[in-house]
């Protein structure tokens, strides 16, 4: 009896030359991770695919839509694998046609990546085609358009057959391009935007910035389910909290008002830019779209840009809303960023903000409160906690601040709200 497993198949990573194999390892890698809630037997690399087999030799459908929300993975098909038997794989086509739901044409592309099968590639269509015509009478063969294809590949002394096949998210492997640091909010942008970068392989390190002790924390509960809304595609494995409120309204009161979300990002970059050091993060990430806000203008991102020396990335400069917000629900963040929640980006906010900064006038207005000092206690009250999601992401040693078991308010505000 043909087995019924997941083959993956991946595009970018096929083209690594010698560095194929620790891309590929790394899939594994994050699929073992992506599949911990299932029965998995193995997951092995063969010839050009990864393969997943179940313990019961009967993939589900469920496991192959896990596999597809990994990055690295450009397609998943529910396949046969048989022998070299002829009979057997003739079968296993017909099995799979029959699933391949509503269709009207099919045809069917042999390959042949093993010399110890004697039969050349269009023969063997020929007699997969034959079958699948007697089998399927009412429908017609189509060689340059067809609703479906079977697939009849012989690999490695086995057969794999398959029709049923669907797009994963693409990209490559988490854990093949390094670590960075990403401005997450409860909103709808920075979610995407370090989803993307995650999506070509870096290992993501969000920290959020909380409007805390002048707001709620709600925000800090929010940004904790996106987390736990990206878990699928294994890109988080650590998230920092750093509260803001108290030093946004010291900043409100010390520099001109049209200049306030300008010196509060170049602050919010200063952490961030800490937090990689500690990390070995190589870059920022945030989820900036060119014009969208005031503070995402060409003039304010140079004049926030030049406060730190690492570069930050910016996945979403070129993307409207709607396309953001279409992202947004393919990745499940986006009713967690419909929930309305103050933050540090509602806070002390000016009627007319700057939109077009000059830099003498953005650096006399950053000289004139104590940043520094600043900087030093916002970094030395930071506060995270840790995913296990993200099987790539290995802790610094550095110590910090980890009273949160879960992000919100700290234990003994807690167990003051239970009395």
């Amino acid at each position: 009896m043909a087995e019924r497993l997941c083959l993956v198949h991946y595009h970018e990573i096929g083209l690594k030359g010698k560095n194929r194999s620790t891309f590929e390892n790394q899939l594994v890698t994050n699929l073992h991770r992506a599949l911990k809630s299932f029965d998995v037997r193995d997951i092995q690399r063969i010839s050009g695919y990864v393969v997943v087999e179940s313990v019961d030799r009967q993939a589900s459908e469920a496991m192959a839509d896990a596999i597809r929300r990994v990055p690295g993975v450009a397609r998943v098909s529910l396949a046969y694998r048989t022998g070299l038997d002829e009979g057997e794989f003739i079968d296993s086509a017909i099995k799979a046609l029959g699933e391949a739901g509503e269709f009207h044409s099919f045809k069917v592309h042999a390959r042949r990546s093993s010399t110890t099968y004697g039969r050349h590639t269009l023969e063997m269509n020929q007699l997969v085609g034959s079958a699948l015509c007697e089998a399927f009478p009412d429908k017609k063969v189509d060689v340059h358009n067809p609703d479906v294809t079977v697939v009849v590949h012989v690999v490695q002394g086995s057969t794999y057959v398959y029709a049923a096949s669907a797009p994963g998210v693409g990209g490559l492997p988490v854990g093949t391009a390094g670590k960075v640091v990403t401005l997450l909010s409860s909103g709808f942008d920075s979610p995407v935007a370090t989803w993307m970068v995650g999506r070509r392989g870096a290992v993501c390190v969000p920290i959020h910035f909380s409007g805390r002790p002048q707001t709620s924390d709600m925000s800090e509960w929010l940004c904790q389910d996106i987390v736990d809304a990206l878990a699928p595609s294994g890109v988080v494995g650590r998230m920092y909290v750093c509260p803001i409120g108290d030093k946004q309204r010291e900043i409100s009161l010390a520099v001109p008002q049209s200049l306030r979300i300008i010196m509060y990002r170049r602050l919010m970059f200063q952490v961030a830019e800490r937090i990689a050091a500690l990390e070995g993060a190589k870059a920022l990430v945030t989820g900036e779209s060119l014009g969208q806000v005031a503070s995402q203008t060409l003039e304010n991102i140079h004049a926030v840009n030049e406060c730190v020396n690492i570069p930050v990335l910016r996945p979403l400069i070129g993307s409207d809303k709607q396309e953001i917000i279409r992202r947004a629900q393919a990745i499940g963040t986006y009713d967690i960023s419909c929930q309305t929640a103050p933050d540090c980006c509602t806070l002390f906010m000016p009627r007319r903000p700057e939109t077009h900064a000059r830099m003498e006038q953005v650096l006399e207005a950053w000289d004139s409160f104590d940043h520094a000092a600043m900087l030093e206690e916002l970094v030395d009250n930071i506060e995270y906690k840790d995913f296990s999601q993200c099987p790539s992401y290995h802790a610094p040693k550095g110590r910090l601040r980890t009273h949160h078991s879960e992000l919100g308010p700290a234990p003994e505000k807690r167990a003051s709200e239970a009395q």
